[in-house]
């Protein structure tokens, strides 16, 4: 254990916990779980799932009497639930059911349903816990419904009925949305839909009726495999036909932009050709959008994380990694003015956007049409977001739009009797403050714009 460092979300298992050793993620399978281990590994139920893509690849370093460890594949970049556009989390509800379906298949069930337990690597979802597995039991029900519910159908059907920003809520319910809380939430329409009601309003009235059962006097459910596989198919079904509408400012950013076809072509030249430059293997486009930009990089990349805060924007550029099979790009939403914090127990369970982005290292950092969004609607000062770069760039590529451009000038407009406090919002200003942190390599004015690219590298 001298080298190993405990993951601190990896106490919730008795099966296994995971660790870093010499920076790699491992895990180590307690005994208490060495039956169901050999036998899907002798069964090829592993195989099996790793050759579909559902689970991700590990494998055995070491086994003893006392541990086994094994080594997944490696992710480079770990997105969690409350970070996914509408179809994203839908993709990985769906794949937490084809589970359940191939394992009751195969006389075994899937014993938690966690959307920890998913995230999205080469340009799909994929099963990240190997550990999740167990034996079937004759006739015992699906011990991981209830958390199904909580962190895959409710959420989604809350995105549907007051917001795709419900997904959100998902970081302030590490165990997922409670059900009470979920019903309440829902209008009154949802109970006479026969399949809500049951699956969410039902089983909530049922919860509230027991919770107080410490003596155990509820007797246990009885459910055949037949019955389960009919709730695994209901589910699959519903949520795969679900399909939602809505509006956003950003869904169709490209389409209203004031750029000229000329300015436009220009900035993703500038783009292209700083990239190649630099090198970069690795990237993040803060504000991407539907990463118009980073498509237009004649680079092979390694990796492309491209971040925004809409949902439409970041489900567009989902929707364009499925259709153009794209393992580099990773698309997923982060509001930039608040990004996702530390949460869970002691606050270290599951890791900060900037804890992770730093462990990343990306060797570039695109920031597009950004700058104004942070300081004019979030009142961000310069040395604050020039701060926030350096923390993680050591080289950024950021777009300022001067005072004269329309999109500064209606963000300006919209500050009334303290549009005057805002004077500082000038070239002058925010190079002055980006400079403390950054040297400024290139500057380029874009052509029938009122935009400027700098290409700047962090000070060391």
């Amino acid at each position: 254990m001298n080298n190993r460092s405990f993951h601190s979300a990896s106490f919730r298992d008795p099966s296994g916990y995971v660790f870093v050793e010499n920076g790699l993620i491992k895990r180590c399978v307690n005994p208490i779980y060495f039956k169901q281990y050999f036998t899907f590994k002798e069964q090829g139920f592993y195989n099996n799932l790793f050759s579909a893509g559902l689970l991700i690849r590990h494998e055995e370093i070491t086994v003893t009497d006392t541990e086994i460890i094994i080594q997944p594949e490696q992710i480079p970049f770990i997105t969690y639930h409350y970070e996914w556009s509408f179809n994203q989390y839908k993709e990985a509800a769906l794949l937490t059911l084809k589970l359940q379906k191939y394992c009751l298949d195969h006389n075994f069930t899937l014993k938690d349903a966690s959307a920890f337990n998913v995230t999205f690597h080469k340009g799909k979802a994929v099963f990240i816990d190997s550990l999740s597995f167990d034996f079937y039991q004759e006739n015992q029900p699906w011990r991981a419904y209830k958390q199904f519910i909580m962190h895959f159908l409710g959420p989604l059907v809350l995105a549907k009925y007051i917001g795709v920003k419900a997904l959100g809520l998902m970081v302030n319910f590490i165990d997922g949305i409670p059900l009470d809380m979920l019903s309440s939430m829902l209008p009154l329409k949802t109970k006479f839909n026969p399949f809500l009601y049951s699956n969410i309003h039902l089983l909530a009235k049922f919860e509230s009726k027991h919770n107080e059962d410490y003596k155990g006097n509820v007797k246990e459910a009885k459910l055949s495999k037949k019955a389960q596989l009919n709730i695994v198919k209901g589910l699959y079904d519903y949520i795969n036909n679900f399909q939602i509408e809505t509006a956003s400012e950003w869904g169709n950013y490209y389409s209203k932009t004031n750029y000229s076809e000329s300015s436009f072509m220009l900035k993703s030249k500038l783009v292209d050709s700083w990239i190649n430059k630099l090198g970069a293997e690795t990237l993040v486009d803060i504000g991407g959008n539907d990463g118009t930009f980073v498509r237009r990089i004649n680079r092979k990349l390694k990796m492309a994380l491209v971040c925004d805060i809409d949902n439409n924007a970041v489900d567009l550029n989902f929707k364009s990694v499925k259709a153009n099979q794209e393992k580099h790009i990773l698309p997923f939403v982060i509001d930039v003015l608040n990004p996702s914090a530390s949460i869970g127990f002691n606050n270290t369970e599951r890791a900060s956007f900037l804890k992770r982005i730093k462990a990343f290292g990306p060797d570039a950092t695109l920031a597009l049409a950004v700058i104004h969004h942070l300081t004019l609607s979030g009142n961000v000062p310069f040395h604050g977001s020039a701060e926030f770069f350096a923390s993680f760039s050591k080289y950024l590529i950021i777009e300022f739009p001067k005072r004269e451009d329309s999109w500064v000038q209606r963000l300006l407009k919209t500050k009334g009797e303290f549009e005057d406090y805002f004077d500082f919002y000038n070239i002058d200003v925010f190079e002055k403050s980006y400079t403390i942190y950054f040297n400024i390599l290139e500057k380029e004015l874009i052509v029938d714009s009122n935009r400027i690219m700098y290409l700047l590298k962090r000070k060391e």
